[in-house]
C-alpha cells in the first residue's frame, strides 16, 4: 500500500467533517432564531440577547469558514437552547409527522384541484386508451370543483368537441366513465351507416391502412379475450385520432356504395343513431321504456326531422331524425364505437359532471398473458 493513501483517506475524512459542521452550524442557528422569535414572551431578555449574540458568532464564523470558531460556537449555543429553549425544540419523530403532513396536505390539495390519477377498467376507448392503463387528468382547465359537489369556480374555458374527458355517469354516479366528446350544447348529431355527423355535416374519417385489426378486450366477468376489428381516422379541426368499428364495417361500405350507385334504396336500419332505442339510463337498471322513441329521445334533447316529412327517407344513410344536444350537456362517445356505452345509449352527459381534461398515461399494465407492462404507452399524450 502507497504511503500517500493513508493520507488521501485522512483528508477525506477530515473534508467530510467540515462539511458536516458547517451544515449543522446553518441549521443550529436557524433553529434558534426561530426559537426566539416564537418563544420570546417565555424566555427572560438576558438569556435572549446571550442566545441571540452566540447565534450571530457562530453564523459569522460560518461565513468567515473557520472551522475551529464554529465547533466551539456550536457547543455553547447548543446547551443554551437546550437549556433554555428545549420546549421549543422539535423531535426527530415531530420533524418527520410535519414533513409527511405537509407532503400528505400537498398531494390532496393537488388531487383535488389540479390533477387527479384514474385507471381505465374497459375497452370502450380502445385504441387511444386500453385497460390498464393509468392516466392524469387536468381537473382546473374547466374550472376548480369543490370536493364533493358539482359547485365550480375560476372556470377557464368549456369542454370543446373532440376532447377526451372523465366524469360522472349521469345514470350510475358513483361511476366515473371516461369518453370523447362529440358535440356541445346545440349541436345536431346523428350516426348514419357508421359515420358520425355534427350539424348535418359528416365528422371526416378514412380508413386506415390494413383489413382488419385486433387487439384485447375483458368482458363484465373479467374474462379476456381477442377482438377483431377495423381502423378508421377521424378528424375533428387539427386533432385526428383512430377509432375502432366492427370488422364487418368495410364490406357493408363497398354494399352500400354498390346499392347506391343502382339506385336500390331498400336496406333498412341503417340509421345507426337516433335509432328506436333513444338515450336512457337502462345501464341503470329502469327496465324498457314504454314511450316511442322520439318521446324518449326528447327527456335528455329533442329529435327533430332531418327532411321534410314526405320525404323524410332517402336510404339507409341519408338524414332522416336527428338528435340535438341540450343545453349545459355534452354528447359524448366511446372510440371503440361498437363497444362502446355512451350516449347514444344513456343520454348526454352534464358539464357539471364532467371531471377534467384526459392529460397522459403514466403507467400501463395488462396481465402477462396479454403483454404485462406496455412499456411503449407510459407516457404516451391522450388525443
Amino acid at each position: 500500500m502507497s504511503p500517500e493513501q493513508p493520507a488521501v483517506r485522512e483528508g477525506a475524512r477530515l473534508d467530510w467533517i467540515e462539511k458536516r459542521v458547517r451544515k449543522e452550524s446553518r441549521a443550529l442557528v436557524a433553529e434558534a432564531r426561530r426559537a426566539l422569535r416564537r418563544q420570546s414572551a417565555r424566555v427572560p431578555e438576558g438569556i435572549q440577547r446571550e442566545i441571540a449574540q452566540l447565534a450571530d458568532r457562530l453564523d459569522k464564523a460560518y461565513q468567515a469558514g473557520d472551522g475551529s470558531a464554529m465547533r466551539e460556537n456550536m457547543v455553547l449555543l447548543d446547551e443554551m437552547v437546550d437549556e433554555h429553549l428545549a420546549f421549543a425544540r422539535k423531535s426527530t419523530v415531530r420533524e418527520y409527522t410535519e414533513s409527511i403532513g405537509i407532503a400528505v396536505m400537498i398531494a390532496l390539495f393537488l388531487r383535488a384541484f389540479v390533477v387527479e390519477a384514474f385507471k381505465i377498467p374497459s375497452g370502450s376507448m380502445i385504441p387511444t386508451m386500453e385497460i390498464g392503463d393509468h392516466i392524469f387528468v387536468n381537473k382546473f382547465l374547466y374550472g376548480l370543483r369543490i370536493p364533493f359537489t358539482k359547485i365550480r369556480f375560476f372556470e377557464l374555458r368549456q369542454p370543446q368537441r373532440g376532447e377526451v374527458v372523465v366524469f360522472i355517469n349521469p345514470c350510475q354516479p358513483d361511476k366515473d366513465f371516461i369518453k370523447r366528446i362529440i358535440a356541445t350544447e346545440g349541436d345536431t348529431v346523428e350516426v348514419r351507416c357508421d359515420v358520425v355527423y355534427v350539424n348535418g355535416t359528416a365528422v371526416p374519417v378514412h380508413q386506415a391502412p390494413g383489413d382488419t385489426c385486433g387487439y384485447w378486450d375483458m368482458d363484465p366477468r373479467g374474462n379476456w379475450g381477442q377482438a377483431t376489428c377495423s381502423a378508421y381516422i377521424e378528424k375533428r379541426d387539427s386533432l385526428e385520432y383512430t377509432i375502432y368499428n366492427s370488422d364487418e364495417r368495410p364490406a357493408k361500405d363497398a354494399e352500400r356504395a354498390d346499392r347506391l350507385k343502382g339506385r336500390y334504396m331498400t336496406l333498412a336500419g341503417e340509421h345507426d343513431f337516433p335509432g328506436d332505442r333513444g338515450p336512457e339510463c337502462a345501464d341503470a337498471g329502469d327496465g324498457p321504456d314504454p314511450r316511442p322513441p322520439d318521446e324518449r329521445l326528447r327527456s335528455r334533447g329533442r329529435v327533430e326531422p332531418s327532411v321534410p316529412e314526405d320525404t323524410r327517407y332517402q336510404g339507409p344513410c341519408a338524414p332522416q331524425r336527428r338528435y340535438v344536444v341540450p343545453k349545459g350537456h355534452v354528447f359524448v362517445m366511446g372510440d371503440n364505437r361498437d363497444n362502446s356505452s355512451d350516449s347514444r345509449v344513456w343520454g348526454p352527459v352534464p358539464v357539471e359532471n364532467i371531471r377534467g381534461k384526459a392529460l397522459f398515461i403514466w403507467w400501463s399494465a395488462k396481465p402477462s398473458a396479454q403483454g404485462g407492462v406496455q412499456w411503449e404507452r407510459i407516457g404516451k399524450m391522450v388525443y
